[in-house]
């Protein structure tokens, strides 16, 4: 069974807002930091939202969710959104039990060409980005973007870096990554503009599987070093 946090632990000033976005879309807002008790919420929410007849699917992103429902009449929609502003009042957050996966990680060089730029902005050594970031034990707050893709909170503050200015039109399968205050892998190749770390082996994606992700939300991580490339 799923442990419980308490939503009153939730600062004043760390209360959701809910906001309608379009006729069938209601979107819940956290202001700043990303915090786990907050993504905490937000999964329990949209386990009890998912059950309310009116609503067709609840998307659940990086402390926020969006809310998706059936056709319905303004008056219909804003009797939704205060049923929806007094759930998220009343309901206690939820910590889900997942597994703990390691992950490794070739650093550096051909794998990470961002890894000593970004390590010289930041006033840091090399080997000082590498060990903030193997160190550090991530959650895994949700999946996104591709298949398998996990967005992870747990990012030392020391190496919150922004994006690149123009992103990689070809970003290599299981690179590793930091964009923002975020570290996360790509399963595939594509287009991205997160600072490239490293790379990982380690397939995020497999259909063969049941079930295909490696990763699911409430899963623990940590990034193991292979190597670290010049």
């Amino acid at each position: 069974m799923p442990n419980l946090i308490r939503n009153d632990a939730l600062e004043t000033h760390d209360k959701p807002t809910w906001q309608l976005c379009s006729e069938t879309n209601l979107t819940l807002h956290f202001d700043k930091p990303i915090t786990l008790q907050k993504q905490q919420l937000c999964w329990a929410l949209a386990e009890h939202i998912g059950k309310l007849p009116t609503v067709a699917e609840v998307v659940i992103g990086m402390n926020t969710l969006s809310v998706f429902t059936q056709p319905l009449t303004f008056t219909e929609l804003n009797s939704l959104k205060q049923q929806l502003t007094e759930l998220s009042e009343q309901i206690d957050g939820q910590s889900i039990e997942g597994k703990h996966v390691e992950i490794p990680v070739q650093y550096g060089g051909e794998y990470g060409p961002d890894l000593k730029p970004m390590a010289q902005a930041l006033g840091l050594s090399v080997e000082e980005v590498v060990k903030l970031h193997s160190e550090a034990i991530y959650t895994v707050y949700f999946i996104g973007f591709q298949p398998g893709f996990p967005y992870l909170g747990g990012l030392s503050e020391k190496l919150y870096f922004p994006r690149r200015e123009t992103p990689r039109t070809k970003v290599p399968a299981g690179s590793v990554g930091i964009g923002g205050e975020q570290t996360g892998v790509y399963p595939f190749s594509s287009p991205g503009g997160w600072q490239l770390l490293g790379r990982t082996q380690m397939p995020l994606f497999d259909l063969t599987q049941n079930p295909p992700t490696a990763l699911s939300a409430g899963d623990t991580l940590q990034f193991t070093v292979l190597d670290i490339n010049d």
